[in-house]
């Protein structure tokens, strides 16, 4: 018999996230009976491998269903647990299924379509959109990291717990720590609920995918250390090209206004790829570069209607867009903003922009400027 789950696309799902839709859409009954198929489905969707079977020696039990722990209680005794799936440095998953409708009332005509020998299917925990519900998927939560903590030492809190209504909702949470004590949501408490509709977005399966191969790619302090090293190098290379004809001053204060539109489009304080189609434009026609900034840095310091956006901008007070005044590039420094531009500015500190310019002005520069150049009022 083939295992292919390619082999018999009528009764299994492939990679096709509209197949797997359907497939489980219609999904019911108790998380025994689907946990592992949806979980076997699902990584198949993912192109990630699938659990391997279980051995009988527990310690070699890395990635399985069904993986067995004890919970060690202070008078010295323990009791045994099993974790739904469990992928060693990567997650814990724990299965719910919940009911989508409550069960018509069996009437005298059912007698012929149920028999009284037919076992009755188990229905889900709770219904769906319920206060029941809620509560238990904060108790399967709680659950996932009691299996955490029930670990052996040497294998680490994973990153990320799954609590896994089953054909619904995923759930996920993360502490990149180590340390097992604040499992938070992520990416964030708008988004931690992948639904199964959510599935057909490719950068949605893309960050399941990590949790099973690479999680710690997620880790956002590792993506903002990443994108501000990248950052910092390109803003020293647009300073090296204004450094001789402008003053340090106004460098620094060009490339922070650069810096705080660049994550406020990120952070969807301005309409989202704004800034990084303009300077996109801009790239073709550097003579109209600084003009073009002028005009958006005059809109962002009012607030009101742009027009070669078709959309109203936020008024940004304090300073900072006060003084519009944009220095020229040739269309290498364009490029420069704009590759820093399409970076995801979002998991970056503001308070770092200061120690970026920092790194992007020479010493003499930054002598001029003082020993720390960090405009604080700009940040707050």
């Amino acid at each position: 018999m083939s295992t292919d789950p390619d082999s018999n696309a009528s009764h299994v799902p492939g990679r096709d996230p509209d197949e797997f839709i359907a497939y489980w859409s219609e999904a019911g009954g108790s998380e025994q009976a689907n946990a592992q198929s949806f979980v076997s489905h699902l990584c198949h969707l993912l192109n990630v491998e699938p659990p391997r079977p279980a051995q009988e020696d527990n310690r070699r039990n890395d990635y399985v269903f069904e993986r067995g722990v004890y919970f060690k209680h202070p008078d010295g005794t323990r009791t045994p647990g099993r974790i739904d799936c469990y992928k060693r440095d990567c997650f814990i998953l724990e299965a719910k299924q919940s009911a989508k409708r409550k069960r018509a009332a069996r009437t005298d005509g059912d007698a012929g379509l149920f028999p009284p020998e037919e076992p009755a299917v188990k229905t889900g925990h709770a219904k769906r959109g319920t206060r029941t519900w809620d509560t238990v998927m904060r108790q399967a939560r709680q659950q996932a990291a009691d299996y955490a903590r029930a670990l052996p030492v040497e294998h680490g809190y994973p990153p990320f717990l799954l609590v896994v209504d089953i054909a619904h909702v995923i759930e996920v949470f993360a502490d990149f720590s180590g340390q097992g004590k604040n499992y938070a949501h992520f990416p964030d408490k708008q988004s931690f609920r992948v639904h199964l509709e959510d599935l057909r977005d490719p950068r949605v399966r893309a960050r399941l995918a990590a949790i099973w191969t690479d999680p710690q790619s997620l880790d956002p302090t590792r993506r903002a250390a990443e994108v501000t090293r990248e950052i910092a190098d390109r803003l020293a290379n647009i300073a090296k090209r204004l450094e001789h004809d402008y003053d340090p001053r106004q460098v620094a204060t060009f490339l922070m206004r650069c810096l705080f539109t660049m994550f406020a489009e990120d952070v969807g304080l301005l309409p989202k790829d704004c800034f990084a189609e303009l300077l996109k434009q801009q790239k073709e026609t550097p003579a109209t570069f600084p003009r073009a900034l002028e005009q958006f840095w005059g809109i962002m310091d009012k607030g009101g209607y742009a027009l070669h956006l078709n959309a109203t901008i936020k008024r940004f007070n304090g300073t900072l867009f006060k003084d519009t005044t944009a220095l020229p590039l040739e269309a290498e420094g364009i490029h420069e903003l704009y590759v820093a531009a399409t970076r995801d500015w979002s998991d970056v500190e503001p308070s770092i922009f200061g120690t970026l310019l920092e790194h992007a002005l020479d010493a003499r520069e930054r002598s001029q400027l003082g020993a720390h150049y960090t405009p604080r009022a700009y940040v707050e």
